[in-house]
């Protein structure tokens, strides 16, 4: 498996909990009772708080991906060769840990999806408003459509690591 997707899976991986532990934490049931019908001010500061808790993960996992997927790679060459030096050892990370153009174009691929999805759940909030549902509603279903949407987007971004990616 390529860094990239190794990359891919651990912030699949990451945007799955972070949206797992908002379901449990704002669906809650007692949650929920305890709220006013149509306040949306504790969805916003909920939602807020966990886009934070998103970013803040992100970031912290990836950097720790980033050392254990250096490490591994040391140790690797280490046990190929015993006697090669730390500058081999970095040349080899910093090429295993190159990206050309196709991944960009996989990236690039595969964003447009994750929009397509965000925009998608955009139009359907917009859609609950005109049906008369609860602004509630419409904060939840954006909030869910772009997290899912960045998830689905590294979905792709495994699928076009695999069968490959075209032009078209």
């Amino acid at each position: 498996m390529s860094y990239q997707e190794k990359r891919t899976i651990t912030t699949i991986v990451t945007g799955l909990l972070v949206l797992a532990a908002y379901c449990l934490y704002a669906f809650n049931p007692v949650r929920l009772s305890a709220l006013t019908p149509g306040d949306l001010k504790p969805w916003s500061v909920t939602m807020l708080i966990f886009i934070g808790i998103g970013v803040g993960a992100s970031i912290i996992i990836q950097i720790v991906f980033h050392i254990l997927m250096s490490i591994s790679i040391a140790i690797k060459e280490k046990m190929r060769n015993m006697e090669c030096e730390d500058k081999e050892i970095e040349k080899t990370i910093g090429v295993e840990m190159i990206e050309d153009e196709r991944d960009k174009l996989i990236e690039l691929k595969a964003s447009k999806v994750g929009f397509g999805i965000a925009g998608g759940g955009f139009l359907l909030a917009l859609v609950a408003i005109v049906l008369k549902y609860s602004p509630v509603v419409m904060l939840n279903i954006l909030f869910l459509t772009m997290s899912l949407g960045s998830i689905i987007e590294g979905f792709v971004q495994l699928v076009f690591y695999r069968r490959g990616v075209w032009h078209a």
